[in-house]
């Protein structure tokens, strides 16, 4: 099977910077089984899978290089940019039918912007060893959902950080989002997100991490539209607008590699 494919950097407006995502249309539905593989062999932090359904409407799915994710906001955008600007597809709006429900994205200017679930922090249950883990003791922790967020210092302790990935691992959570508030525009927020669990180490921009950052920030900066910076090393922008139990996340996208892949 020919299976067209591409590479998306995402939440950048230039190549080789952002979170690159692999997007695959296959010509015909896949098992998890054959997605998997496919997902190892670009060995990117998610490969999308994007099946037609109805007019104007696909299914999604993720995956890392080892397991299938709930919801990915980087390769989501990469799956909206592709149907737009590689397969000319005519919908003001996408919808996604996914694990983690509907989502939707629709074209502002050159920006896409997605509609995803909020996910509002709650307090830490999990006894976690941070000092051990991040050689620091963070200002505040929360669960959010599936991860965990913890807010250091400053922006400064947020780029220095290089947790124990070992250790980190080891804990029963996705990933652990790092944060701070920024004391330089644009940027309103700080992030970083590590994620070794599911084969990740650290991921360079992740969208879905907002979908937790964006009321954590809002709360504490009073204003719900706000502008966060993932720095990563390629590092990447993420819009977002929190509307209560839903997130605006905004961003652009580069397609870097057109192709196809063959042996599914």
């Amino acid at each position: 099977m020919s299976i067209p494919c591409f590479v998306v950097d995402a939440f950048t407006d230039r190549p080789f910077a952002g979170n690159p995502a692999a997007v695959c249309l296959p010509p015909e539905p896949l098992t998890a089984e054959r997605m998997q593989p496919l997902a190892a062999e670009f060995n990117l932090s998610e490969t999308s899978f994007l099946q037609p359904l109805e007019a104007g409407h696909w299914q999604l799915r993720w995956f890392t290089p080892r397991v299938e994710v709930n919801l990915c906001g980087h390769a989501t955008l990469a799956a909206a940019h592709v149907l737009w600007q590689e397969c000319g597809v005519n919908a003001d709006v996408l919808r996604f039918h996914t694990h983690s429900g509907e989502l939707q994205a629709r074209r502002d200017g050159q920006r896409i912007l997605l509609d995803f679930p909020a996910q509002l922090p709650q307090p830490l249950a999990m006894d976690i060893p941070w000092q051990t883990l991040l050689g620091c003791e963070p200002k505040a922790c929360f669960q959010a959902g599936e991860d965990v967020l913890v807010e250091l210092a400053d922006a400064t302790k947020v780029r220095a950080l290089t947790p124990d990935l070992i250790a980190l691992a080891r804990l029963p959570l996705r990933g652990l989002i790092v944060t701070a508030a920024s004391t330089q525009a644009p940027a309103d927020f700080l992030s970083r997100f590590f994620a070794p669990g599911v084969g990740i180490d650290e991921d360079p921009v992740t969208g879905s991490a907002h979908c937790a950052l964006a009321p954590y920030w809002a709360e504490r900066l009073g204003r719900r539209q706000l502008t966060g910076y993932q720095a990563s090393a390629r590092g990447g922008w993420v819009d977002v607008h929190w509307r209560g139990d839903r997130v605006e996340l905004g961003g652009t996208a580069v397609t870097t590699l057109r192709g196809h892949c063959h042996g599914a």
